[in-house]
């Protein structure tokens, strides 16, 4: 990793570096418990829609990783932060297992909506419920909230699915405007982690397995990247963003080594 300023604070994505079909990757609960000696604040940072942050962290804790709701800083959550503030009625195009998670701010039908909120709604994604999105944009002129623009992940058998980024954009082209993210890359979403951990944004490392919205998102904010070869990785994926990452480590193992040596070089 390259020599700068020390680490105050880690955001770990959690699909592809923690877990991978909510198995843990080896090392993972070690590596977690090495932060927790050094220290350094944390949190689980992820874009993962298709469950609420209550089933992401019993997902974490049976697979042997210590966490509870306030240490998960999830994308469902700035979701419901950012319309609750804002007073919205959303249509939602999520996954089943979310919609609990908005109960009561959600609008009941497609006339009382003044927005369209996106999440991996996974089979969801048919025509028919893209085609009602799509209406309630250009009916209600409201804005396009995506709580995330990933464009896939990987299951554990090692096939890959399309995440909720390619029907973001087709709904972006056919109302022709842009969509609010309110996950990860955004600024907004990197600068509340900060913020609640009480560090300085640049201070933050974002380890991820997702080298355009996890590491180059982050470094686009002045954060530090980390990009593991698991999860969604495929080879190469270092050399597609610029500047490349501040490190590009085997796992989670060798990516929280990274952050702490270089934390220890920096403060001595």
């Amino acid at each position: 990793m390259k020599e700068a300023r020390p680490i105050t604070g880690v955001l770990l994505d959690i699909s592809g570096v923690l877990l991978i079909d909510g198995r843990a990757v080896p090392g993972a609960a070690d590596a977690i418990a090495q932060l927790i000696d050094f220290g350094l604040p944390y949190r689980f940072a992820t874009n993962t829609t298709r469950r609420p942050p209550v089933a992401m962290v019993r997902r974490l804790n049976e697979a042997g990783i210590a966490a509870d709701e306030a240490s998960v800083f999830s994308a469902p959550r700035a979701a419901k932060d950012f319309i609750a503030a804002r007073g919205l009625r959303p249509w939602l195009l999520v996954h089943p297992e979310l919609r609990d998670h908005f109960a009561g701010l959600a609008a009941e039908t497609p006339d009382a909506s003044d927005a369209v909120l996106v999440g991996d709604a996974g089979d969801g994604f048919t025509y028919a419920a893209m085609n009602q999105a799509f209406n309630v944009l250009m009916n209600s002129g409201g804005p396009l909230l995506a709580m995330g623009v990933n464009r896939y992940f990987r299951h554990g058998d090692g096939a890959l699915a399309l995440d909720a980024g390619p029907f973001v954009r087709a709904l972006e082209d056919g109302a022709g405007i842009t969509a609010q993210v309110l996950g990860k890359p955004a600024r907004a979403f990197f600068e509340a982690a900060a913020t609640e951990m009480g560090v300085a944004l640049d201070g933050l490392a974002m380890i991820g397995d997702d080298v355009r919205d996890d590491v180059g998102g982050a470094q686009a904010h002045g954060l530090v990247g980390v990009l593991v070869r698991s999860g969604k990785y495929t080879d190469g994926d270092e050399g597609r963003i610029d500047p490349p990452p501040a490190a590009c480590v085997r796992d989670i193992r060798e990516a929280v080594a990274c952050i702490l040596e270089r934390t220890r070089s920096a403060s001595a």
